[in-house]
């Protein structure tokens, strides 16, 4: 463990409060996760915890997660465990992964690690795993959302607890977390992919958020955040309100095989509703049923069935092909290749 305690800044002061928070509902002896990359973030984040974890009566750990996906990966985890064993967190395990090439490298990677995160918190008991997301992230995912012509759901961002994972970290900024890491004497790790200028987040974060505060001034981050905010709080009462119409309109039918799962909606029932409740209502099937998560091209497309319907053919998205079968919107696991309807 560290042997001399740093001198309180307000970096510190700020995360750990942060965390404090984040916490509060959490009972003595429950067992503490952080997903622990080794950069900045996270290893405030670590810091964080174990300074505030005691205090709380927590039992406070670490998961590293290697992905294998760059050279030296296993030196990195290594030296993140290591600082995060001197900080006094344990248990410090490192779960080494294999990406599967599916969906591309960074939902793929994403997979596989909270694949791993999962698998130590069944392990461990945890009742919760910290994740270091800043509000320059939270940011960044609106912004990203906003390019891409992103609902409701999306540009509400990223939430400060959603089931085991927990953020304290949305209301930091990134260089809070860094003078964190500093004014403690830690060492974080840079990831080269976090200035790849082929991924978009990164031409975001590099590119495109200067110049929005370069050019409309200072706080564009916080801005985007609050949106964000206001945008999760106008989703919850939707989503509320379609939790309360689903099973009068939605019927699962489970096949014995994958390829023979089908569900139902009731067009009758669901004509006439806001547009903004019937599209929840058909990607909570999607989802809830056949796994695949749909794009607001495949829901509107999906939706014109029932908006617009004029006795035109089955469309097909991701994973599921839908058909109008007189007042019915039947929906059929499907490998087929999504229609640009």
């Amino acid at each position: 463990m560290m042997t001399e305690r740093p001198r309180l800044t307000p970096a510190m002061a700020d995360v750990r409060r942060a965390i404090r928070e984040n916490l509060s509902d959490l009972t003595p002896d429950a067992v503490v996760l952080v997903a622990l990359s080794g950069g900045p973030d996270s290893l405030a984040l670590a810091a964080g915890l174990a300074f505030e974890a005691p205090r709380a009566g927590l039992l406070a750990g670490a998961v590293i997660v290697d992905h294998g996906l760059q050279e030296g990966s296993h030196v990195v985890a290594e030296n993140a465990a290591a600082q995060a064993r001197e900080l006094g967190l344990d248990p410090v395990i490192i779960r080494r992964v294999k990406v599967v090439p599916a969906a591309g490298p960074e939902a793929d990677a994403r997979i596989a690690r909270y694949e791993a995160l999962d698998s130590v918190a069944r392990e461990l008991g945890a009742v919760a795993i910290l994740l270091g997301h800043t509000l320059d992230d939270q940011a960044e995912t609106v912004l990203l959302g906003l390019t891409r012509g992103s609902g409701a759901t999306s540009l509400a961002g990223m939430s400060d607890i959603n089931g085991i994972y927990r953020r304290p970290l949305l209301g930091i900024r990134r260089a809070q977390t860094v003078a964190a890491c500093e004014d403690q004497g830690l060492t974080p790790w840079n990831d080269p992919h976090n200035q790849d200028a082929s991924y978009t987040r990164v031409r975001i974060r590099h590119e495109v958020m200067p110049v929005l505060e370069n050019q409309l001034g200072p706080g564009v981050a916080e801005a985007l955040a609050r949106t964000a905010e206001q945008f999760k709080q106008d989703s919850a009462v939707l989503d509320a309100l379609t939790s309360e119409i689903m099973p009068t309109v939605f019927t699962p039918v489970l096949g014995e095989t994958a390829q023979s799962v089908q569900a139902t909606l009731d067009v009758t029932a669901l004509t006439g509703l806001p547009l903004a409740i019937l599209n929840r209502v058909i990607r909570r099937a999607a989802l809830d049923v056949f796994g695949s998560s749909l794009s607001s091209v495949h829901t509107n497309a999906v939706a014109r069935l029932i908006t617009d319907w004029h006795g035109q053919g089955e469309v097909h998205v991701p994973g599921i092909r839908v058909e109008r079968q007189g007042a019915q919107l039947v929906l059929t696991a499907s490998s087929s290749t999504p229609t640009e309807a």
